[in-house]
């Protein structure tokens, strides 16, 4: 995909969705980060049906970190790896009151020091609460990527390097929620909806097919 194309790419995503938000539900940088940490191999209809309960009744790292891990385990067993998560967000919460006084720092180094936070939880945060210019490449968006040539690579790291350096800054604050969202409901893993996919013209895997087809 060139620049031309990708600049068509993400104009008409911008266009179909001009103000896009994540799907998990949060009204505080502590609340997004710990629904993004519950997140992994989980479905963000499950994080919310747990934090919409969680945060009810404990929404601050003190408040999680009295709870206590059996109790915090009662909110969020029906989330995979539900246990290895209990612990981390308690560790997390402990680490954000000693040390950042309560508040989600808003750097990369503080942000992948904390139980749990990877490099791509570190991104959503950095992006959707610090207004950074970075992408957190998931499943979606990595396959997404490489599928349709807006990046090509066998690796999460390269794909995010490729993706950060290509996109222009018209689009790259809001790039993130738009990938997401293509690769969950029309970009799919088994059967991409190219016939419902308003930017199937520019995508090399549908231009790829259409010529093997005519040929």
């Amino acid at each position: 995909m060139n620049n031309e194309q990708r600049h068509e790419f993400f104009s008409i995503l911008r266009d179909n969705n001009p103000k896009p938000t994540t799907d998990l539900n949060y009204d505080s940088p502590f609340e997004l980060l710990i629904s993004v940490i519950l997140s992994a191999q989980a479905t963000d209809v499950n994080v919310n049906k747990a934090t919409d309960k969680l945060y009810s009744n404990a929404n601050t790292p003190e408040n999680i970190l009295a709870l206590g891990e059996d109790k915090l385990k009662s909110y969020i067993r029906n989330i995979g790896l539900f246990r290895k998560k209990s612990i981390y967000i308690i560790k997390t919460c402990s680490q954000l009151i000693k040390l950042h006084n309560s508040n989600v720092p808003g750097n990369r180094k503080d942000l992948e020091s904390l139980p749990g936070v990877g490099r791509k939880t570190a991104n959503v945060i950095l992006n959707i609460v610090f207004k950074h210019p970075v992408i957190a490449v998931d499943t979606h968006i990595f396959r997404l990527a490489n599928r349709t040539g807006l990046a090509k690579s066998k690796t999460v790291y390269t794909v995010e390097d490729q993706l950060t350096k290509s996109i222009s800054k018209t689009f790259i604050d809001n790039a993130h929620h738009w990938l997401i969202w293509h690769g969950r409901h029309i970009c799919k893993a088994r059967n991409p909806l190219c016939k419902q996919c308003a930017v199937s013209h520019v995508c090399d895997y549908h231009n790829n097919k259409q010529e093997h087809s005519r040929s």
